[in-house]
């Protein structure tokens, strides 16, 4: 049985995952990079080790040195949070040669849903239905371009090697498709040394939906419901939401059993997520298996009672998922918002520096999992999420008006957030009444009605700071008359 882990993450993930560890006793070990000396997953965890510089070539992404550490503190399994080596099967193979279990899917399961093309290949023979597209990588921009006519603009050139929305490039016409081919081309080369490329089918005003499942390694596979993952920016996701206002009981029964499926097909252990994009016909298609815990697990956990990283640990011990898909009911509604350290109006660019003071939301069935504390430094080097504020409710009104009223209470000083513009959505029509696509910002023209509701709090606050400024004044001044009449002294003696 696992008795010590090893989180080879920084911030609010590997909290997380300290935090169900020591629920269930069991020890854990952080690394640390020079940046997060002071960092909150520093002082958590049972023992604390620096492996580098703040760069996290250097440091988080340094497999040798993170491998010295688990031998050096005795840890028999590591945790990979999300991001940095989390879905780098050279890292599960590194860990399975060194018998260090490996909490996420074995190497050779990883390498084949990181590798797209064999993924597709694999959905196909399951009857999964995926995106039309390249039946293969392409040779070059011709045979792109050759493809991208027979299936019709406007198409996708994706990377092979990208993720988190990296690697993509949506064209409309031949021109496009030559200057996007030499760009996907070039970040992927920069990325990992080697490029690789598919075309497929851009679907317009799609939905982005996922489901999450588990596999256990006695063949068990159930999915844990979907989640709306669909406004986005820039192929990143900013709000998620479960369950999804247009996935009825057949649809997500229906769905899920592909999802299984899928989780079969590449022989998958742990937890994972099947992405898809809901075509505005109903269509459901493949597009990704994400082989690590997401970044909006936590709304799962609200609606269906489950610790997801406990899961993780107890099908990493060999247990089997101790229920059927027959026992799994959703309830309620949950809604995660993204608290990320950015501009709004700069292109979403980072804003980094000191926070001196932050106040953290709470309340019923409102959940953050943060690094943030007075005095922490949100840093350059890192993803620009700072926290993950989540809010469940018997309805999605409930849920919705937890939310704003949390997202209210959410105090950052020091850097630009992403909570005006959340606000904003979360109060719009559209939002309220479930009329979600990948394209919400710009459909619906967010960031215009951002400012204007910006512009519109700035008047009201005026105005109310104006209204207390007079009734201040009159206060005192019927104070000062009641006095004077009294005492010639009154200016002593006001409250």
């Amino acid at each position: 049985m696992i008795e010590k882990v090893l989180i080879a993450n920084r911030g609010e993930i590997a909290l997380r995952v300290i935090r169900t560890c020591k629920a269930l006793g069991i020890k854990t070990v952080a690394v640390y990079s020079d940046e997060d000396y002071n960092s909150m997953h520093v002082k958590q965890a049972t023992e604390a080790y620096h492996i580098g510089e703040a760069a996290p070539a250097k440091s988080y992404l340094n497999q040798d040195k993170i491998l010295e550490v688990m031998l050096k503190s005795g840890s028999d399994a590591v945790h990979p949070g999300y991001g940095f080596l989390s879905e780098n099967d050279d890292f599960a193979n590194l860990c399975e040669k060194n018998k260090i279990i490996f909490i996420g899917p074995t190497a050779e399961s990883m390498n084949l849903c990181g590798d797209k093309m064999k993924c597709k290949d694999a959905m196909l023979k399951a009857k999964v239905p995926t995106v039309p597209g390249s039946p293969g990588l392409v040779k070059d921009a011709d045979d792109a371009e050759k493809i991208a006519n027979e299936i019709g603009y406007p198409v996708m050139l994706k990377s092979v090697y990208g993720g988190g929305g990296r690697g993509i490039r949506i064209v409309n016409n031949d021109q496009e498709l030559r200057d996007g081919y030499e760009s996907v081309t070039g970040e992927s080369i920069a990325a990992v040394g080697k490029s690789a490329i598919l075309v497929e089918k851009f679907l317009e005003k799609t939905r982005h939906i996922e489901y999450q499942f588990a596999r256990d390694t006695h063949g068990n596979t159930v999915h844990i419901f979907e989640r709306e993952c669909s406004i986005q920016r820039r192929n990143q996701k900013l709000i998620e939401q479960t369950p999804s206002p247009i996935v009825d009981e057949e649809t997500r029964a229906r769905v899920g059993e592909s999802v299984c499926r899928a989780a079969d097909a590449v022989d998958y252990t742990n937890l994972g997520t099947a992405e898809f994009l809901r075509a505005d016909n109903g269509d459901f298609y493949f597009i990704e298996i994400n082989a690590r815990l997401q970044v909006e697990h936590p709304i799962t956990e609200f609606v269906s009672g489950l610790d997801l990283v406990k899961l993780q640990l107890d099908i990493a011990n060999g247990e089997p998922i101790p229920f059927k898909q027959s026992d799994l009911k959703m309830n309620g509604y949950a809604i995660e918002c993204r608290i990320n350290a950015e501009d709004t109006f700069l292109d979403f660019a980072p804003s980094t520096g000191p926070v001196p003071d932050v106040v953290i939301p709470a309340g019923p069935s409102v959940r953050c999992d943060t690094y943030l504390y007075p005095g922490c430094t949100v840093s350059p080097f890192y993803d620009s999420l700072m926290a993950k504020l989540v809010t469940w409710g018997q309805t999605f009104e409930e849920s919705r008006t937890r939310m704003l009223a949390a997202l209210n209470d959410f105090y950052i000083q020091g850097v630009e957030t992403s909570i005006p513009l959340y606000k904003t959505i979360l109060n719009s029509e559209e939002y309220k009444n479930g009329d979600l696509s990948t394209d919400f910002l710009k459909r619906h023209g967010m960031i215009d009605r951002l400012t204007e509701d910006l512009k519109k709090e700035k008047e009201e606050k005026s105005e109310a700071a104006l209204a207390a400024a007079i009734i201040h004044s009159e206060y005192f001044k019927s104070r000062a008359q009641t006095s004077t009449a009294n005492n010639s002294n009154w200016k002593y003696k006001l409250d």
